[in-house]
């Protein structure tokens, strides 16, 4: 089943075209990689699909909460994170000065079961749900050795803690597509290979399709089913990781020749 289509996607900065003609099919459950060298206009192209940016032509379809997918081309990123697209941020975007429980409630909205009326009276309903939301966000930072650290700051994390946090917080919109803009930078090498354990995990705990956007290629050559290669906002390549990894075009494009007798 298709879950996700963009078709024909360009946009333009100026007289910049950072994207030119991307189509992408996401099939339920499946583990993409989106791989290119710096500038490539691999996140550019994440904007896009979850609604930061709206392209200057071509459509995006999207499985919804229904099953079938409709048109969401011109969605803002709140009613696409509605329909059940979340994402993870190259520079990393929580609420520093909020716990790290907080995070992930705020990320709950979209699932909370009691109106504003019962809020403002705080009638046992709203109690219930709360309770429930806050059990439902600590089993998610257990899931990634989190929980211990549920009412510390944000800001007072580690670098690879606030990277994960931004994972469980995606995690809590209840997503069935899940967008990674490189989830392994800035980590050593056993985090990297945690990494990749994790994410395996949760995709199938949680029945995930996953785009991944990734420089290091151990990861990406290691858990993805197929890569989609950007060069200049353009797609040179796609396959499985090992067609990848020996196509001329990708060798050229990451290390600027053809192989190692040009020069």
């Amino acid at each position: 089943m298709t879950v996700l289509k963009a078709e024909n996607i360009s946009i333009l900065f100026g007289g910049l075209k950072a994207v030119s003609n991307f189509n992408l099919e996401l099939k339920a459950g499946e583990l993409v990689g989106l791989i290119g060298p710096n500038g490539a206009g691999k996140t550019t192209i994440f904007n896009i699909l979850t609604g930061v940016y709206t392209p200057t032509s071509g459509s995006i379809l999207l499985q919804g909460r229904n099953d079938s997918l409709q048109n969401v081309t011109k969605f803002q990123p709140y009613q696409i994170t509605g329909l059940g697209m979340a994402r993870t941020f190259q520079n990393i975007r929580l609420f520093k000065n909020l716990t790290v429980l907080d995070n992930v409630r705020i990320a709950t909205h979209f699932n909370t079961k009691y109106t504003i009326f019962h809020s403002i009276l705080r009638l046992p309903a709203f109690y219930k749900e709360e309770q429930r939301i806050k059990r439902r966000c600590k089993e998610l930072l257990k899931i990634f050795d989190l929980e211990q650290k549920s009412d510390e700051l944000a800001k007072n994390l580690s670098y690879g803690e606030q990277r994960k946090l931004e994972i469980v917080r995606a995690l809590a919109t209840n997503p069935h597509i899940l967008l990674l803009d490189e989830p392994a930078a800035g980590m050593n090498p056993q985090e990297t290979q945690d990494l990749m354990e994790l994410i395996k995990f949760i995709k199938e705990k949680f029945n995930l399709t996953i785009l991944l956007i990734e420089h290091d290629m151990n990861l990406v050559m290691g858990i993805c089913q197929r890569i989609i290669v950007l060069d200049y906002g353009q797609v040179i390549a796609q396959g499985k990781p090992a067609e990848i990894a020996k196509n001329p075009r990708v060798i050229k494009a990451y290390l600027g020749k053809e192989n190692e007798n040009d020069a």
